[in-house]
């Protein structure tokens, strides 16, 4: 037994991936297309996409937001995890990359239930005229923001919904002493800040680059 978190190496992490995924032909295609961009750093892990999905059926969400959806792929876990009368609403930038996650929904026979907004998201956010009707919002975009998308999640979210926060343990690089990175800056300000939060339940996963749940309360 132990008392903390196990620390996976590659062949404990293969088992893992091995005992657990359930990645369809067609995630694994869009994963594998993403890898051959430049930006394949930005793509959710498999297994964080397959926990989104858990996620949405375990809150029986109807109403998600994604803040950040490059190629598509966790936004297309979570759709395909939302009931008919479902819906996402994606917020990410222009990119070559957005006819990827197109391609990929249509052919899921998802297209009808994603809408992709392209602008920067804090626009987006202050359009959305929806205050607590979303169930579960997923935020994996410009970490500088992560502070201000907490704000706008908590105005959005119903009590009880979720706001996910990817990439919160930042490979490491939150235990800086002097961050010259405000991207690093703002992570750490965000995990500062949620420790003693009232308005939220917490708990902050080990779960690809970590991955942070807030219940709003």
């Amino acid at each position: 037994m132990t008392a903390r978190t196990l620390n996976l190496d590659d062949s404990l992490y293969q088992y893992l991936l091995d005992v657990s995924l359930r990645e369809t032909p067609l995630l694994k295609r869009l994963r594998d297309e993403t890898q051959a961009l430049p930006m394949a750093r930005w793509q959710v892990a498999p297994e964080q996409g397959q926990f989104l999905a858990l996620l949405v059926k375990l809150t029986g969400a109807r109403q998600l937001l994604e803040i950040g959806t490059f190629t598509g792929y966790s936004a297309l876990c979570m759709a395909a995890a939302l009931s008919d009368e479902g819906s996402l609403i994606c917020c990410d930038m222009p990119g070559d990359y957005n006819a990827i996650a197109r391609r990929y929904w249509e052919e899921a026979g998802l297209g009808k239930r994603i809408d992709l907004r392209l602008a920067p998201a804090l626009q987006t956010l202050g359009m959305l005229d929806q205050p607590g009707e979303f169930d579960l919002i997923f935020i994996d975009a410009d970490k500088a923001n992560y502070p201000a998308y907490l704000e706008h999640a908590l105005r959005l979210l119903r009590v009880g919904g979720l706001a996910v926060f990817d990439n919160t343990l930042w490979s490491g690089r939150v235990l800086e002493s002097h961050p010259q990175s405000a991207d690093t800056r703002a992570i750490q300000a965000l995990n500062r800040a949620l420790k003693d939060d009232a308005r939220v339940d917490l708990s902050l996963l080990p779960l690809g680059d970590g991955l942070t749940l807030c219940r709003k309360r």
